[in-house]
């Protein structure tokens, strides 16, 4: 995690730098990032890392009790139709 500026983002997320900046202000208005100037740009944290992470853990248990399940789902799985 750490700060990081809309560079390295737009380069670890391989997103154009107007999709990263457009996202970093909701994050923003939402609280969920705040931001400090260096030198002319600025740089971004996460509020809440913990309750990120927390999240995230989450999520990985459980796509690990259900990641095949849905993965072969006849109706949204790989193979299902669009």
């Amino acid at each position: 995690m750490g700060e990081h500026n809309v560079r390295e983002l737009t380069t670890h997320l391989n997103l154009a730098q107007s999709t990263v900046s457009k996202h970093l202000a909701c994050l923003r208005d939402c609280g969920l990032v705040d931001a400090r100037p260096v030198a002319r740009s600025s740089v971004y944290r996460l509020t809440h890392p913990d309750a990120v992470l927390k999240v995230f853990t989450a999520a990985e248990e459980l796509l690990a009790e259900t990641g095949d399940k849905v993965r072969l789902c006849p109706t949204y799985g790989e193979g299902a139709e669009a």
